[in-house]
């Protein structure tokens, strides 16, 4: 999956007839400070660099229904009673220091902490580490035979059993002191991976470093075995500092080619004998993959499989029975008609405490996704309208709470909801958050206790970042944790840009754009434009989110409008226009930015004569993408490790948007950016790409590079050597000071 900058095929067959400018809603934040005095600076690119406008979180880790852990600031570990505030020392700084943790795990039983130190990277979500275990009764670190340089570790859910992954193994260990039981020998680097998925599983099914799991009581630990010896390598050369480069290969299934193999075991503990889970004969007649494992109780285990084509899912529950898995009557099948399943890979249910039934949120018959309550062979919707259920929080005894974007009827909005579990039968929904704050917080999550009695509220924009602790049982705040005054007075100094959300109509969708505009804005003057873009398939760039960035240091002090638009593809509006994409990645989302851009520019208050666009990964893209269009619009672009064809991108992302090459070649050939290098002669393009890119490969911009070369075509590049897709570290700060650069050269 491409990744979002944090601050936020026009085919000749393809194009469409320009849409219509409809309505603007005006939607202005919490403003942070007011104009009392004559000037204040403007927001600098060393302010973004330097985090002078960071917003502040609230970290806790629940560990009953009315006890959370918090770090504190200066490193100590502090147990904190939730009713009553009182708090104590759990874990003295010190203690971290002598391994250099950099995070913790505390077993269920509170015996014993686990420091993770060493931290290595290897791809977005998975590192290996060194793992410490500190006996709290004792005081002091034990000694284990747990090896360094782990690959994932996780304690029991009761007790303190362990489970770990080294050398692609699976290990159990009944106590931190006893010695290690080895599951699985077959591990095997590049080849067989047991208990962690392999890239692609990683990257585009799990978004987990880990590929394990323990049931409730600590019986059972549920693992997936990836066999990856079909699968074909990408290969990049990494630098380094040595005579020699070195090569980099991983396995790397592109689309249309052999895919890893996929297999789901549990091992009892007590018993020490492993069974394997089966996939459903209609799945595993053919390709498939295995989406999610969800232990529903403490012998039974809920498995999704999919069809590689991915518009086909199938959720099945196996109770334990005479020492195997045998499948069960909770039983469902998902699929569409439209599209694919989900908004990426199928979300998770959620059971109830008893395991007897569970929550999901799926397409309803109008194509939104909604709540819905499965039993062993029926299903009903919780809820229902024009708008869709983006998360499922906490199921409890008594109550669901979920997230949606209903209040207002604005897509970009999240609140949080709670519906009453009566037996098999629920109440209406009750919004917790929507008349909280409402002006500051219209963006709002939550994290709830074990039993679901205490959450802590977090509001996420678009005033500044507030975190309080509340009681879900009669809706009071029970205190501020963290309110970002700090923050506040530190940007009463600064002239800050403000934002504006509206709708554009293109056909028969309102589709909702947001303009940062530069302080003191004046419509009766012309600015620059930058549009921003992302655009990829279920993406929202236009939501209420607080955010300080790049964006914001354009607005502040170059005074230049950004503007991000969520067109046809993307997502949290329903799947007719999420699926608009479907089998035609390319089109219509690159068609929608060029005509949201020649609107802005009707607006009246953008020089038409300087209006750029620029994006990150499928960003690129489609700013790619847009450049060679042909249009006319844009006179510069930006594109950071874009894609260039989508036969070099991985199987599990492309293919649901596309099914293979074999089955859609047309579009396929369509939708390069190689193939509009002609067109590029008449724009100011920067290419800038990662050398070490195991996402989106320098391949990719290495391919844009000879086309443009072929056509001659002047443009400028910018490689990152040994950096992968994020960029990090000095490249970081100096793509953006490049960027930076490059666009008021554009608009000089």
């Amino acid at each position: 999956m491409f990744q979002q900058p944090f601050y936020s095929m026009v085919g000749d067959c393809l194009c469409i007839n320009p849409c219509a400018f409809v309505w603007i809603h005006l939607l202005m934040p919490l403003e942070i400070n007011k104009d009392k005095t004559v000037s204040k600076r403007t927001f600098t690119l060393e302010d973004y660099f330097n985090g002078t406008a960071r917003t502040k979180s609230y970290n806790m880790r629940w560990v009953s229904d009315d006890e959370y852990l918090h770090k504190t600031g200066e490193g100590s570990l502090h147990l904190i009673n939730a009713t009553t505030g009182n708090g104590s020392e759990f874990v003295n700084q010190q203690i971290f220091t002598r391994v250099a943790a950099f995070d913790y795990m505390v077993s269920a039983d509170r015996k014993y902490i686990c420091f993770l130190s060493n931290y290595t990277k290897l791809w977005r979500h998975s590192y290996t580490a060194s793992y410490s275990i500190y006996d709290l009764e004792k005081r002091d670190f034990i000694n284990t035979d747990i090896p360094h340089e782990i690959q994932y570790l996780a304690w029991s859910p009761t007790g303190h059993k362990l489970a770990f992954v080294w050398q692609n193994n699976v290990f159990v260990k009944e106590t931190p002191t006893s010695a290690f039981m080895q599951v699985t020998t077959d591990g095997a680097h590049n080849q067989i991976l047991n208990g962690i998925p392999d890239w692609v599983y990683e990257e585009e099914m799990f978004s987990t470093n880990f590929a394990l799991w323990w049931s409730p009581n600590g019986r059972f630990v549920a693992y997936a075995k990836f066999n990856d010896s079909g699968v074909h390598n990408i290969e990049y050369t990494w630098y380094g500092e040595g005579q020699y480069p070195e090569t980099v290969l991983i396995p790397y299934p592109k689309a249309g080619t052999p895919n890893p193999t996929v297999e789901l075991f549990v091992f009892d503990t007590n018993t020490t004998m492993t069974t394997e889970v089966l996939v459903p004969s209609d799945v595993g007649a053919g390709e498939h993959y295995l989406s999610t494992v969800t232990w529903a109780s403490d012998e039974r285990i809920a498995v999704q499989w999919q069809k590689r084509t991915q518009n086909y899912v199938v959720l099945k529950t196996y109770d334990f029975s005479d020492n195997a898995w045998t499948e069960s009557s909770l039983s469902q099948v998902i699929t569409s008609s439209t599209g694919w399943v989900g908004r990426f890979s199928p979300d998770e249910p959620v059971f109830r405490p008893d395991g007897s039934s569970c929550y999901y949120i799926m397409s309803d018959e109008k194509h939104f996704k909604h709540l819905v309550y499965f039993i062993p062979t029926a299903r009903s919707f919780l809820t229902t309208g024009n708008w869709e259920v983006t998360s499922i929080l906490k199921v409890t005894n008594d109550a669901v709470y979920y997230v949606s974007n209903e209040h207002n009827a604005s897509p970009g909005q999240r609140n949080v909801y709670k519906i009453t579990i009566k037996g098999d039968s629920h109440s209406e929904r009750e919004c917790l958050t929507c008349t909280l704050n409402a002006d500051r917080c219209k963006y709002n999550s939550a994290l709830f206790s074990t039993k679901g009695t205490y959450y802590l509220m977090s509001c996420s924009g678009p005033g500044l970042p507030l975190h309080t602790l509340r009681n879900s049982r009669d809706g009071t705040e029970v205190r501020v944790l963290e309110d970002n005054k700090d923050l506040e007075n530190t940007l009463q100094d600064i002239a800050m840009p403000s934002v504006m959300h509206g709708t554009l109509k293109i056909g028969e969708f309102d589709l909702w754009y947001q303009m940062i505009l530069p302080p003191k804005f004046d419509k009766s003057k012309k600015y620059p434009l930058l549009i921003d873009v992302y655009a990829g398939p279920c993406s929202q760039k236009s939501d209420f989110r607080f955010r300080v960035g790049w964006s914001t240091y354009l607005a502040s002090t170059e005074k230049v409008i950004v503007a991000s638009f969520d067109g046809r593809g993307s997502g949290y509006q329903g799947d007719k226009i999420m699926h608009a994409l479907y089998k035609r990645l390319g089109t219509y989302e690159v068609e929608d930015q060029i005509t949201a851009a020649r609107h802005f520019i009707d607006m009246g208050f953008i020089d038409k004569n300087r209006v750029a666009i620029w994006g990150w990964s499928y960003g690129g893209y489609v700013t790619s993408m847009v450049l060679g269009a042909g249009s006319g619009v844009f006179k510069c672009g930006m594109a950071v490790a874009p894609v260039s064809k989508w036969e070099y991108y991985d199987s599990i992302y492309t293919e649901r948007y596309m099914l293979t090459p074999a089955e859609n070649q047309a579009f396929y050939d369509n939708s390069t950016v190689t193939g509009r290098a002609k067109n590029f002669k008449w724009v100011q393009y920067l290419l800038v790409h990662g050398t070490a890119d195991d996402n989106v490969h320098f391949q990719q911009a290495a391919q844009i590079s000879k086309a443009l070369v072929d056509e001659q075509v002047d443009f400028d590049a910018m490689w990152y050597t040994d950096e992968d897709h994020s960029l990090g570290g000095s490249a970081n700060q100096h793509v953006y000071t490049h960027m930076s650069h490059f666009l008021k050269n554009c608009f000089a």
